[in-house]
């Protein structure tokens, strides 16, 4: 099983950027979303940015994620 996370983009050069969730800050590889700017949620798996998702279901998707750590605690 795969699990991307939506993460929304800090900084951006044209191969790679900066992106963040709850305080959390990584670089990833933007080779095959280079499309995202700076403000964008991109999907991140394995270090790399896999495709650019609207802030509504970025917000839906962290949501589940939030829930699903809370019933398992951190």
């Amino acid at each position: 099983m795969c699990l991307a996370i939506p993460m929304k983009v800090q900084d951006r050069t044209q191969f790679d950027a900066l992106v963040e969730w709850r305080g959390v800050s990584r670089r990833v590889g933007m080779h095959l979303c280079p499309e995202a700017e700076i403000g964008d949620f991109v999907l991140v798996h394995a270090g790399y940015a896999i495709g650019r998702v609207d802030e509504e279901e970025a917000a839906k998707t962290l949501a589940l994620i939030e829930e699903v750590i809370g019933e398992g605690g951190e």
